[in-house]
C-alpha cells in the first residue's frame, strides 16, 4: 500500500527505500515502546493479553508488503530484547525470543500479502489481520510443539497463552485495519492533491 502511494506520486527508487526505511523504523521503535508502556500500567500478564508488540508489526505488513514487514517482524523483537537487556529487563525473554521473531515474521509476511488488495480496498486490511493472527500463533505453537524439549515451553504453556491474549488478538483485528483504512485514506487524498 505504501509503495503505490509513492509510485503514485513519481518518487524515486532511492527515497522510496528512504521513505520505507524511516517507516520500518518508526515501526520497531513502536514495537519496542508500546510493550514497556503496557508492562508499565498493566504487569507482565498486561503484555500477554494485549500483545502490544503485534500492532506495529501487523501495521507493517499491511503498510509495507511482505519484504519490508518482514524486516519489521524480525527486528522488533530483537530490538526490544537488545534494549531492555541493556536496562536488565529483558523483554522478551531469551528463550521467548527466537519463538517471537519467527511468529512477528509470520504476522508481517502473511499480512503483507494482502497489500496491493488493501490499497485497492481497505476493507482487505480485516481478512489481512485476521490470516496474520491465526497463522502467526499456529506457528509459534507448532514451532513450541517440535522444540519443547530444547525449551522451557511446552504446548499447554503456551496454548494457555494464546487463549489469554485473544483479548488483544480482538481488539487488534478491529483496531489495525481501522487504522490502515484511515491511512490509505490520507495517502489517497495526498496523492490527488499532488
Amino acid at each position: 500500500m505504501f509503495e503505490n502511494a509513492l509510485t503514485l506520486r513519481n518518487v524515486s527508487s532511492g527515497r522510496k527505500i528512504a521513505c520505507k526505511t524511516l517507516l520500518s523504523a518508526g515501526l520497531i521503535a513502536l514495537a519496542v515502546v508500546l510493550p514497556q508502556i503496557m508492562h508499565l500500567a498493566l504487569g507482565q500478564p498486561g503484555g500477554v493479553k494485549w500483545l502490544p508488540m503485534y500492532l506495529p508489526v501487523l501495521i507493517g505488513g499491511c503498510l509495507l508488503g511482505t519484504k519490508w514487514g518482514f524486516a519489521v517482524g524480525v527486528l522488533s523483537p530483537m530490538v526490544s530484547f537488545m534494549i531492555t537487556s541493556i536496562m536488565g529487563n529483558l523483554m522478551p525473554m531469551a528463550a521467548r525470543l527466537p519463538f517471537m521473531m519467527a511468529e512477528l515474521a509470520v504476522f508481517a509476511v502473511i499480512s503483507g500479502l494482502f497489500t496491493k488488495k488493501i490499497s485497492e480496498n481497505g476493507l482487505w486490511a480485516f481478512p489481512a489481520v485476521i490470516a496474520a493472527q491465526l497463522v502467526g500463533r499456529a506457528s509459534f505453537l507448532g514451532l513450541v510443539a517440535v522444540f519443547q524439549s530444547r525449551t522451557p515451553f511446552n504446548v499447554s504453556m503456551i496454548w494457555s497463552q494464546i487463549q489469554t491474549g485473544v483479548t488483544g488478538l480482538l481488539a487488534q483485528a478491529i483496531l489495525v485495519p481501522v487504522i490502515i483504512i484511515g491511512l490509505r485514506q490520507l495517502l489517497i487524498k495526498e496523492s490527488k492533491n499532488d
